[in-house]
C-alpha cells in the first residue's frame, strides 16, 4: 500500500510539473496573430555554410558561388516567455510568386516555406501579409559596413558585433540585440521588433544570447556583388 501511495504521488508530482511546463509559455499558446513582438533573426551565411559542410550535409542552395553575408533566416513571432509556432496544420499554401519575390532575401525555398509553416502562420496573417511584413523589417536594419565583404575570417568578441549592430541603427539598444553562435562561429543575430514596428528589449532572447568571449566569423564566399549585402 506504502509503495502504491508513493507511486500515485510521484505521478500526480510528474503531472503537476508538466502543466508547470506547458504554463511557462503562454495562456494563448499557438492562437494565431496572438503574440506580443517579433524577433528578425539574421543569419550569417558563411557559418551555416561552413557547418554544413562539416556536417556533410547535402549542399544549400544558399551555399554556392554568390557571396552572401547575412540573410534573413526568420521572423518570429514572440510571447514575452515563450513562443508560438505551427499554429495551422497544415498551413495555407504559398503561391510560387511569393517565394520567388523573397529569394533576395531568404535564399532558399526550402528555409521560406519552413518558416511559414513554423512562424507565418502564427502572425495571423497571410502569406503575402507575412512575407511582406519580412521585407519591411529586414528594411528597418543597416548591417554595420565592417561585415558587408568580410575577405577574411573575423575573430571578434560577440559584444563587438553588438556593439556595432547599435551603432548602425539608431534607436537599438543593447537589450533589444542577442548574438548566437555555434561551438566557435558567429551563427545569427536576432533583433526584437514591437508590433508597431520599433525596436524594443526583450530579456528572454537577450538571456539566450552566446556567451563565449570570442567567435569567428568566417569570410563570404567569392563572387558577383549580391544586392542584399549592400544597404
Amino acid at each position: 500500500m506504502v509503495r502504491f501511495v508513493g507511486c500515485a504521488a510521484l505521478a500526480a508530482v510528474a503531472l503537476l510539473s508538466a502543466n508547470c511546463v506547458a504554463g511557462a509559455q503562454d495562456a494563448r499558446q499557438n492562437v494565431p496573430g496572438q503574440f506580443d513582438f517579433y524577433v528578425l533573426s539574421l543569419s550569417w551565411s558563411p557559418s551555416f555554410c561552413e557547418a554544413v559542410g562539416e556536417r556533410g550535409s547535402p549542399p544549400q542552395q544558399q551555399c554556392a558561388a554568390r557571396p552572401y553575408s547575412f540573410v534573413v533566416h526568420g521572423l518570429w513571432p514572440q510571447y514575452e516567455h515563450g513562443f508560438p509556432e505551427f499554429c495551422q496544420v497544415p498551413a495555407p499554401r504559398i503561391d510560387g510568386g511569393i517565394v520567388s519575390s523573397m529569394l533576395d532575401l531568404m535564399p532558399a525555398p526550402r528555409l521560406i516555406f519552413q518558416q511559414w509553416d513554423k512562424h507565418g502562420t502564427c502572425t495571423g496573417q497571410s502569406p503575402s501579409g507575412y512575407f511582406e511584413t519580412i521585407r519591411k523589417v529586414r528594411a528597418m536594419v543597416k548591417i554595420p559596413p565592417e561585415f558587408i565583404d568580410v575577405k577574411e575570417m573575423l575573430t571578434i568578441a560577440p559584444d563587438e558585433v553588438e556593439e556595432a549592430f547599435v551603432k548602425a541603427n539608431p534607436g537599438l539598444a543593447r537589450d533589444a540585440i542577442a548574438i548566437t553562435c555555434d561551438s566557435r562561429r558567429l551563427s545569427e543575430v536576432r533583433i526584437c521588433v514591437g508590433k508597431d514596428f520599433r525596436f524594443r528589449a526583450c530579456p528572454d532572447i537577450d538571456a539566450r544570447a552566446c556567451r563565449r568571449d570570442k567567435v569567428v566569423m568566417p569570410p563570404i564566399r567569392q563572387g558577383r556583388s549580391a544586392a542584399l549585402t549592400r544597404e
